[in-house]
């Protein structure tokens, strides 16, 4: 398992947008994402559950990836919401 904290970079956040491109991507591996912000957690494949969380741009989150692919899905995953 890998777990990182960021601060999120995104200009807008996870909002209907972001969330779309950044489920639509943790779908396309094989690991488990989480996605944490404070004390809340969300499955990180579940649009609404990561609308809840409520993220925006400055935020601070904690990535949780594990499985078979969870490097190149925690690295694909971390640089969307820093916005490289």
């Amino acid at each position: 398992m890998l777990v990182t904290k960021l601060t999120v970079g995104l200009p807008r956040g996870l909002q209907a947008r972001n969330t779309t491109i950044f489920v639509f991507t943790a779908r396309s591996f094989n690991s488990d994402v989480i996605l944490s912000k404070s004390s809340n957690s969300s499955d990180g494949k579940e649009i609404m559950k990561v609308m809840d969380l409520n993220v925006s741009n400055g935020d601070e989150v904690t990535l949780y990836v594990n499985g078979e692919n969870e490097m190149t899905c925690m690295d694909t995953l971390n640089n969307f919401l820093l916005d490289k």
